[in-house]
């Protein structure tokens, strides 16, 4: 089996700042207006319900002060007394239903926004992982992959919604209250509120960055528990095969029990972080009242001006104590995101060039020119390979495993490019037109059919999604596998199962030949076609093929010699160097590495005849 080393890791995780750039873009689109528009408004209602809330306490205060009047000091709100208690009451209550009306006006508007925004980065991760290349889809965990970018997405909704509506809005809300105590009081409430803030902020910061390092190999256990359960549920039968259970449950656990520990030591850290924010927020609220309360003894403030500060603090402790869980969130959404904006700087092996073309394909000659190829520098797979495929013509390339052979069909598929010389069809060379123009106009076969867990109309169809059912059902009826489908209770509905294992392999085959028998591509590629099936039904599906190729470039890969006799051209393959050509007849003639071949195939087939009678 080829040896395919590791890309390279994504880009380091970018600073946190960094991070919430990227995703400023999704919020404010260039080509959306509306977007801008309902961003504008969230904000508008944002500020108004701030407002409402921080003018709340006031009215509070006036209505207290009307209820019970002093000979205290008069306050700056005294005008507000001119009201009448009943009236502040009424006002104090539309206060606060505009600050909540207000808030649930903003989520509402921007709710569309936020969505989009996710809607929009899911797609833009899931086009860019299609987009890179194979080597780094070979090398890369799946389950691993799938769980970065959940956690990402769910970090950017996270993000969004508590960044937006609950940091923005807190500091708002902060600046405005200090802006009101040292306005109604004097400076020095300001400066303990102050204080109390900035000494909260420290320390959740700093237990924070501590809580992001367990976070960060809660991650990695994380991903690590959920590949190891999803690769042993992809290989469900070959742990059955081996009596693995138990195997699988112990690579399973010793995850999890990683996992464990870093949640444990998050559950911990968590409760010294409360208990320290508890700690700096009473402090700082009882030295507040405990000022307001002497002011009240002195008389230099009235039972209204205690209830406000009061209600302040409140204020103030509330959300401060909501910021250490939203920051603590924040911050570890921020870990997940970096990971899923790594993924999107990873950069693609393979990607058009400026000013590639679309491939036109005018007749489908195939010329691979003095191609040499290594997936590792210090090993090379193809040497000096020269092979042409006239249209209408039948190549096919024998060998032994590990010669080289499917790697021409990547480098054909342009999944790598080659190290040295050109493949080129039509003479255009595969480096300078579109990725997605190549693949269109070539049809593949593999050896082993993957299905999507879907109905068998759909896997078919997927070959050309706008084909008629006629035309579907045709290209069954070529693959030799219509009858089976309607036999089935459901017929082309029926659902093949994950990766096609409701199937036999045969069955699997014969739905992947009908796929690519439906796309009608100019040029071929079979890639162990038949090798899942029985010697009566690969006959039938032979013919198909030889039909299908009649007109095109076929490039048949093979193992068993007996399918490809006809072929127009026999290349014989091995350690990357074409060793013989020529076609079956003048192959057999040079008695060489060909005919070797032939002759120990031919007496396998015997003596399995022999076991057989």
């Amino acid at each position: 089996m080829t040896s395919i080393p590791e890309p390279a890791e994504a880009a380091p995780a970018a600073s946190g700042w960094s991070t919430i750039r990227k995703v400023a873009p999704y919020l404010w689109p260039d080509d959306n207006r509306e977007v801008r528009r309902r961003v504008v408004l969230a904000m508008v209602a944002l500020v108004v319900s701030k407002l409402a809330t921080v003018i709340t306490p006031l009215f509070f205060k006036a209505a207290v002060d009307g209820l019970a009047p002093t000979d205290g000091a008069s306050s700056q709100t005294d005008f507000l007394l001119l009201a009448g208690p009943v009236a502040l009451a009424v006002f104090y209550g539309l206060m606060r239903l505009a600050g909540v009306g207000f808030a649930q006006l903003r989520d509402g508007v921007f709710a569309k926004v936020g969505q989009r925004a996710l809607r929009m980065l899911a797609l833009e991760t899931f086009q860019h992982i299609h987009a890179l290349s194979l080597r780094y889809h070979i090398t890369r965990k799946t389950g691993g992959l799938s769980r970065v970018i959940e956690r990402g997405v769910k970090g950017v909704d996270f993000l969004l919604r508590f960044m937006l509506f609950s940091i923005v809005p807190l500091i708002i809300e902060l600046l405005l209250i200090g802006i009101i105590l040292a306005w109604v009081f004097d400076l020095w409430y300001l400066l303990v509120v102050a204080v109390t803030i900035g000494l909260y902020v420290w320390f959740t910061f700093k237990v924070t960055e501590m809580r992001v390092q367990i976070r960060k190999r809660m991650n990695e256990r994380d991903t690590d528990a959920n590949q190891k359960a999803i690769d042993s549920l992809l290989n469900f039968e070959t742990v059955k095969y081996f009596n693995a259970e138990q195997r699988e449950a112990q690579r399973y656990d010793h995850s999890m029990e990683g996992y464990e520990k870093a949640a444990v030591q998050t559950g911990v850290s968590l409760a010294w972080l409360n208990f320290g924010q508890s700690l700096i927020i009473t402090t700082g609220l009882a030295a507040v009242m405990v000022m307001a309360a002497l002011g009240v003894q002195a008389g230099t403030l009235t039972v209204g001006d205690f209830v406000m500060v009061n209600a302040y603090m409140i204020q103030v402790s509330m959300p401060l104590g909501f910021l250490g869980t939203v920051y603590r969130e924040i911050r570890q959404s921020l870990v997940d995101m970096a990971q899923m904006f790594g993924l999107l700087e990873q950069k693609a092996e393979i990607s058009d060039r400026p000013g590639a073309k679309p491939l036109q394909v005018k007749g489908g000659q195939l010329v691979f020119r003095n191609v040499s190829f290594s997936y590792e520098t210090e090993r090379g797979i193809l040497h000096g390979l020269d092979l042409v495929v006239e249209p209408g013509q039948t190549v096919a390339v024998v060998g032994p495993s590990g010669s080289g052979k499917s790697t021409i069909g990547r480098l054909l598929f342009r999944f790598y490019d080659v190290s040295g010389g050109a493949i080129e069809i039509d003479g255009q060379d595969l480096r300078d037109v579109t990725q997605t123009s190549l693949r269109a106009q070539i049809g593949m076969v593999p050896q082993d059919t993957v299905l999507f867990n879907d109905t068998i109309y759909y896997n078919i169809a997927y070959g050309r999604p706008e084909a008629s059912r006629e035309e579907v059902e045709a290209a069954a009826r070529a693959a030799q596998i219509h009858d089976f489908v309607t036999s089935l209770p459901e017929g082309y509905e029926s659902k093949v199962g994950e990766r096609g294992l409701k199937l036999s392999g045969g069955e699997k085959q014969r739905v992947g030949i009908a796929r690519t028998l439906l796309k009608d591509p100019p040029i071929l590629l079979l890639d162990e076609a038949t090798s899942a099936l029985d010697s009566e039904t690969e006959r039938d599906i032979q013919d198909s093929l030889r039909a299908m190729g009649q007109g095109r470039s076929v490039i048949t890969i093979a193992h068993r010699l007996s399918t490809v006799v006809d072929s127009d051209v026999i290349l014989v393959l091995e350690k990357g160097v074409v060793v013989e050509r020529g076609t079956h007849e003048q192959l057999l003639a040079l008695d060489g590495r060909y005919a070797r071949m032939w002759q120990r195939q031919a007496s396998e087939e015997d003596d399995e005849v022999a076991d057989v009678a």
